[in-house]
């Protein structure tokens, strides 16, 4: 018997072998570095346009005396409102009215 016919077939499996486990851990690392598909674009979320009726609920819901104007106390409720309470009071009367409030709103 001659050593050799032992050592060439394993070596063959070894190689075959290497060359697998070669060929596998290329293929995982490309994947890996591909990242799979790439993630959506992040956009921020679209709101609606508040309805009327919203506007009004809103407006009823800050107005907590029912009078129909919001007071500088009541605006409070919407900080933009209350940041700009003197232009958004148009007529000066210390009060903003419905109208005032939805022109507020358009502008």
């Amino acid at each position: 018997m001659t050593p050799t016919s032992y050592f060439i077939p394993n070596f063959e499996i070894r190689s075959v072998l290497l060359l697998a486990a070669l060929t596998i851990g290329t293929a995982f690392a490309a994947h890996a570095q591909t990242g799979g598909a790439a993630p959506p674009a992040q956009t921020s979320p679209t709101r609606a346009a508040p309805t009327a009726q919203d506007i009004n609920a809103a407006f009823d819901r800050a107005d907590t005396n029912q009078d129909g104007k919001l007071t500088k106390q009541e605006s409070a409720r919407f900080p933009a409102v209350e940041q700009r309470f003197e232009q958004i009071d148009s007529n000066k009367d210390q009060a903003v009215s419905r109208e005032e409030f939805l022109l507020a709103l358009k502008s």
